[in-house]
Order: C-alpha cells, then sequence, then structure tokens
C-alpha cells in the first residue's frame, strides 16, 4: 500500500495553522485567540503529539553538508520516530482535530497557506510508510535533498511554541503581530481595509504571485485615489507632496517580492487617505 499524504493527520501542518490562526484572529480582534489555549493543551511539554512535532522541526532546521551525513541523520530521527506510540498519535490527532473543529470552520482553517507544505509532507510519508519499500526510498531522498541543499533556519515554529507555553497575552512571536503592534503604536489602530490587507498579506505570503497582484491592485486604487484628493486640497505643497505619495506607490509595482517595508508604506497610504477625507470634508 501507499502512504498518501493527509494534511489533516499532519503534525507540522497541523501546528503552523495553529500558528498563523493566532494571527488571524489577532488582526479579527480576537482578545484571547482559541488557538492559543490548543496549542498549549495538545503541544506541552511530554506529550506524544509535541514529541513529534519536535521531529518534524529537527528535519526542518537541520542541514549537512555531505550525503552520507544526510541519511545518518534521517536515521537517527526515524529511530526516535519509532520509540513513539502509535495508539498515542492518533488518539492525540483525533482530540486535536476534534477540538479545532470546536473552535473554527475547518474548511477555512485548512485554506491558509503553509510554508514548507511539501517537505512537512514528504515527512509525514516517511514517517507513516510501513509496506511500500520503493515509496520509502523516495521519500528518504527528498528529505536528505531538503537537508542538503536548504540554507539553515531559524526554529520560528518552536520558538513560537515557547512563548505560547509561557505567555497567555503577548503574541509577539509572529512578524505580522508585531507589524500590527507598531503601527498602532505610531499610528492608531487599524481600519478595516488594513486588516483585510494584512489578511491577505498572511493567508498568501507563500503564494507570491496572488498576493503580488493583490497589493498591486490596491496600490493603483490607493494612489488613484490620492491623486484625485490632491485636487481637492488647497494647499499646493501639500497637493504636490500628495502626488509623490502617490508615485513611490507606484514604484512598489516594479520590486520582484512584496516585502514588510511595502505592507507599511500602503497601510499608511490607506491611514493618509482617511485623514485628507476627514480634513476635506
Amino acid at each position: 500500500m501507499k502512504a498518501k499524504h493527509s494534511k489533516y493527520k499532519n503534525t507540522g501542518i497541523l501546528f503552523e495553522l495553529l500558528v498563523r490562526q493566532i494571527t488571524t484572529d489577532t488582526i479579527n480582534g480576537v482578545s484571547k485567540s482559541p488557538a492559543i489555549g490548543i496549542i498549549k493543551e495538545f503541544f506541552k511539554k511530554n506529550t506524544t503529539l509535541k514529541k513529534e512535532l519536535m521531529l518534524y522541526q529537527t528535519i526542518l532546521k537541520e542541514k549537512f553538508n555531505t550525503e552520507r551525513k544526510a541519511d545518518s541523520f534521517i536515521t537517527a530521527v526515524l529511530k526516535e520516530r519509532k520509540k513513539l506510540s502509535a495508539t498515542e498519535l492518533r488518539k492525540q490527532k483525533y482530540n486535536l482535530i476534534k477540538e479545532i473543529k470546536k473552535k473554527y470552520n475547518f474548511e477555512n482553517f485548512f485554506k491558509t497557506k503553509v510554508e514548507s507544505y511539501s517537505e512537512n509532507a514528504s515527512i509525514y510519508c516517511l514517517f507513516e510508510n510501513k509496506t511500500n519499500p520503493s515509496q520509502s526510498v523516495r521519500f528518504r531522498y527528498n528529505l536528505i535533498e531538503t537537508v542538503m541543499n536548504k540554507k539553515q533556519k531559524i526554529n520560528r515554529i518552536d520558538e513560537t511554541y515557547n512563548m505560547y507555553s509561557k505567555q497567555d497575552k503577548d503574541v509577539r512571536t509572529l512578524s505580522y503581530k508585531i507589524m500590527i503592534e507598531k503601527f498602532n503604536e505610531k499610528y492608531g489602530d487599524l481600519t478595516k481595509g488594513q486588516k483585510t490587507l494584512l489578511r491577505e498579506y498572511i493567508n498568501n505570503i507563500s503564494n507570491t504571485e496572488k498576493l503580488k497582484k493583490y497589493i498591486h491592485t490596491e496600490i493603483t486604487k490607493t494612489s488613484k485615489g490620492i491623486k484625485l484628493l490632491s485636487k481637492k486640497v488647497d494647499d499646493d505643497i501639500v497637493s504636490i507632496k500628495l502626488k509623490e505619495v502617490a508615485d513611490q506607490l507606484q514604484l512598489i509595482k516594479k520590486e520582484p517580492k512584496v516585502k514588510d517595508k511595502h505592507m507599511i508604506s500602503v497601510l499608511r497610504a490607506y491611514d493618509l487617505v482617511k485623514e485628507i477625507n476627514n480634513v476635506i470634508k
């Protein structure tokens, strides 16, 4: 039998989705995200799920410069995986999914894009494949290539877990949350439009083409709005400055990748449009 990938049973993907859900909840004004409680309950120290998550993360973060070392590393991880109780894993994953269904729309929860999805899928299939040697070899070499080729990454998910396990209120490990806090500190609470923009950024962070298309549409719309408003402003200097802002926004469309600083620029532009509208009313 072939080992088929199931994102509903993939510990690495489930945890990453919960982490992203916390960010989405925060943007939507949820004071205490249910995902935090789920992480603390199911991924606390000494749970079988936590132990399996650490194996996923070990593969994702490690790097070796020879195939022999990478192969030995995968062997060592598989040895540790075999020590985990299959019965406990099934039970804990079942209860985890049950809890996610209670707190969230199940279909929407799994729509979020996950970074390193294919790598997590290969890990799952290698862990779960028990009867197909040819498949095991294929999955194994996929992971060996991953371990050898990728750059060293910060173990963001593990750091996030540690932060959530210690703090209920501070959701600061995700760059998006930090972005929101910094923006709110300087410019006031986010508007509905700004929250929508950030939500698109989070949900499509790994889908660069879709994200670029959305940002370009927003920039075109916002730039046009600023230029129209500049004609209604009596002060010539202010009018010129507004046109410059609109032109600067257009330059973002030439960038190959949407970065945090570009997001901040568009968020500020939203605020600018709001303030001008308030003044000229």
